[in-house]
């Protein structure tokens, strides 16, 4: 390490300085930002934290690992014999067959057994659910509920110790990989499969397995593998993958094109060692015609899914869990109970993009009070039009009642002046009615 920083001195910087990086922290080069929005800087000498990786396997070391697996399957497909086979441990003591009297569960049971297994000072906390029952009945209608509750159950629980004022004892028993057993039938999946998957696939990462594969040839299982594919995909089901990074070399990429080519894998399970002809010890099944060893890769397909399961892809099976179906379900059950969060929460946004938005929300605020101003202008001046209007009215109606009134005065004016010129009175004469009246008594 010491000398590769050497090398990017003597040659990365003739003159104490790289076109387009950084001398110093907080000053750059003028052609830094045209090439990329993001700035790269190159370090002068060692700083240390290339040694993140190490703190961070240190940690892990310390605090060791939890990983819970579920297997799934009707009864008799050797999930058990897997599970022991996987970890090489006996999980599962061997179990008794039921006698034909025997009472039997009539519905599916969910079982946990728990293990801590430590490997070259690794410690792992191994946790197995077991689902005894499923697809063992008649009618098998509504046999993943148990299953999907137990799932959701277990989110519930590792959701209400988030929400708790001391987090540090969280435990996650949150299941990361969940083994579905298919039987070797060599047609197709059938319903009760379909149906399991499509309800568990956004809350588990599916990894489907054929059982007892040695009871097939081979042209049976890559026929039988490719109908298994083709309803997965037909029925929108999503399966895990093994993820590829970029700047990986090119043996992990192809190491991760090889597994993802053996999905659904065809395996054998089988703790019991044997000999072979040519005396070797080897974990297999031994039959007439030979011997399927468990861990030969041109028997079966068990290393290719420990190698996925324990030995690469763990940690990954964990962050998946994590990162997206437990988000996506806190997302739900969150907004289901009516908690509600701003999308632009928490959200990178580009600073001119953001002044650019701030801007246009300002523009369509000020043209939003403009219409209210122009739309409350416009009232009021039809309110002033119609007082005007009715002031107007008033006014020419007192204007019409004096111009009668006057007109009536004018036209009595007029009677008194005829009346003056014609010698009449213009009122009758009251002592010459009290003569007559008296000329008459006497």
């Amino acid at each position: 390490m010491t000398d590769s920083y050497a090398s990017s001195r003597d040659e990365d910087y003739p003159n104490g300085a790289a076109n387009g990086s950084t001398t110093s922290f907080g000053q750059t080069s003028p052609t830094a930002g045209l090439s990329s929005s993001v700035i790269r800087k190159k370090l002068m000498g060692y700083v240390g934290f290339a040694n993140l990786p190490n703190q961070v396997h240190r940690k892990s070391v310390r605090k060791g690992f939890q990983f819970t697996a579920m297997v799934v399957g009707e009864s008799g497909l050797g999930k058990s014999t897997l599970i022991n086979t996987l970890f090489n441990t006996t999980l599962y003591p061997p179990k008794e067959p039921l006698h034909p009297s025997a009472e039997r569960s009539k519905t599916v049971a969910i079982e946990s057994i728990g293990a801590d297994i430590e490997e070259n000072g690794v410690r792992l906390h191994l946790t197995v659910v077991d689902t005894p029952g499923f697809g063992d009945f008649v009618n098998n209608d509504d046999s993943w509920k148990p299953i999907v509750e137990n799932i959701e159950a277990r989110f519930d629980a590792y959701l209400e110790q988030e929400n708790r004022v001391n987090r540090l004892k969280a435990v996650d028993n949150r299941v990361h990989a969940c083994l579905y057993f298919i039987q070797p039938t060599g047609h197709s999946l059938k319903q009760l499969d379909i149906e399991f998957m499509r309800r568990l696939h956004t809350k588990v990462n599916l990894i489907p397995v054929i059982a007892k594969a040695d009871t097939m040839t081979d042209e049976e299982i890559t026929s039988f593998k490719e109908r298994i594919l083709s309803d997965i995909e037909h029925h929108n089901i999503h399966i895990f993958q093994a993820p590829t990074y970029e700047n990986e070399d090119e043996e992990t990429i192809a190491e991760a094109e090889e597994i993802a080519s053996k999905i659904p894998f065809a395996i054998v399970g089988s703790n019991s060692f044997i000999g072979t002809p040519d005396g070797r010890k080897v974990r297999g099944r031994a039959y007439p015609w030979g011997v399927v060893e468990v861990d030969n890769e041109e028997h079966c397909d068990f290393v290719k899914l420990r190698q996925m399961l324990v030995r690469t892809y763990m940690e990954e099976l964990r962050e998946y869990t994590n990162d997206v179906l437990y988000e996506n379900w806190r997302s739900e059950k969150l907004v289901s109970m009516g908690v509600a969060q701003d999308s632009s929460v928490f959200k990178e946004i580009n600073p001119a993009a953001r002044l650019q938005e701030e801007r246009v929300m300002h523009e369509a605020k000020l043209a939003k009070m403009e219409a209210e101003m122009k739309m409350v202008f416009q009232q009021k001046v039809q309110e002033k039009e119609a007082k005007l209007k009715q002031s107007e009215e008033e006014l020419y109606a007192r204007h019409k009642e004096m111009k009668e009134a006057l007109e009536k005065q004018r036209q009595d004016l007029e009677e008194k002046k005829r009346k003056i010129e014609s010698g009449r009175p213009i009122t009758p004469e009251k002592n010459a009615t009290g003569r007559r009246k008296g000329f008459l008594r006497t």
